[in-house]
């Protein structure tokens, strides 16, 4: 079983988590037309200026998504 990383989009401001939660919606259209291994997704609010996206992939699968999406970071994922 290969390892899981999780791709990560920072937003800021008084919008964030309403931007990252229809971010959430770009990443689900994406999984179903790349047709990806894993479909975890997902956002949450950091505080109430900060909120995060995230999208859950096979770490063989990250460098190509990675290039294509340009997340702001990623790290090992652990359910």
């Amino acid at each position: 079983m290969s390892r899981q990383i999780k791709l990560i989009w920072d937003f800021r401001g008084p919008t964030a988590l309403k931007t990252a939660e229809h971010h959430v919606k770009h990443l689900n259209e994406f999984i179903a037309l790349e047709k990806t291994a894993l479909n975890i997704t997902g956002y949450k609010e950091i505080n109430d200026m900060y909120s995060i996206a995230f999208m859950v992939v096979e770490e063989n699968e990250m460098i190509s998504i990675r290039d294509i999406l340009k997340p702001h970071r990623g790290e090992i994922y652990t359910p």
